[in-house]
């Protein structure tokens, strides 16, 4: 997939958004689709192959903040979303979720197609997850993940919180185990935001996570240092199946 051939959905109740962006995107080269609802676009996402979702986060039914996080937590594309001027807290929470970028109404065209072309970029050279996108439960030494409901259990059957950030790192590397993936990339995979501005807070987030899932958080087996590549799952994977 090129930036050029990228497929873009944009999803947002307002008709003339979604219809005079789908041509400003499509004079510039990129194919897209539309839906009025966070409903139809499920329907979009189930019948063709898309590169990146543009979300409004106010919308009637099912909200853009909802979709956001059925987008992150399945790895079926980035997200810009789509956000009011004055909702600070819609933005803030969006990124949280795993949101890959944002852009506040009313906006330049011309700036949200040179964020899309960007997302896409960095987004691209990241590994691919496990096929199964909507896996219920992830299983590795004796835990389990149950994704839908964000709740990590451990061999011993109890159940171990996790942060926001803590369950999205858990779950980048559960999808993608034995893969290395540097600082950059798990940031791009866990938040969308500069790594310039968080570089550090991968390695802060690891080292909270080691020392819930880790028998000896200071000789890790499962998430593993690679020096001078970044971090990878070394753990066998499973999807509950068995």
């Amino acid at each position: 997939m090129t930036e050029s051939s990228a497929h873009i959905l944009i999803t947002d109740d307002n008709r003339d958004i979604r219809e005079s962006l789908a041509r400003y995107l499509e004079k510039n080269g990129l194919r897209t689709s539309v839906a009025d609802s966070a409903a139809q676009a499920r329907k979009v996402l189930k019948a063709a192959a898309i590169d990146l979702v543009v979300l409004d986060v106010m919308m009637p039914g099912e909200d853009g903040l909802s979709l956001c996080r059925h987008l992150v937590e399945t790895g079926r594309a980035p997200v810009i979303l789509l956000t009011a001027m004055a909702e600070d807290t819609d933005r803030i929470v969006g990124l949280e979720m795993g949101a890959d970028d944002y852009v506040t109404k009313p906006f330049n065209p011309r700036e949200l197609l040179a964020r899309i072309k960007a997302v896409l970029r960095r987004t691209s050279h990241v590994p691919k997850q496990r096929d199964a996108t909507a896996q219920e439960l992830l299983t590795f030494d004796g835990w389990v993940l149950k994704v839908a409901q964000r709740e990590l259990t451990n061999p011993d059957g109890v159940q171990v919180p996790l942060s926001s950030g803590e369950y999205q790192l858990l779950l980048t590397l559960l999808k993608r185990p034995g893969i290395v993936l540097s600082r950059d990339q798990l940031l791009d995979l866990t938040s969308g935001r500069s790594p310039a501005v968080f570089d550090r807070s991968i390695d802060n987030q690891i080292s909270r996570l080691r020392r819930k899932v880790e028998r000896n958080p200071k000789d890790p087996k499962l998430i593993v240092t690679v020096w001078g590549g970044g971090y990878t799952f070394a753990a066998k994977v499973g999807d509950g199946s068995k």
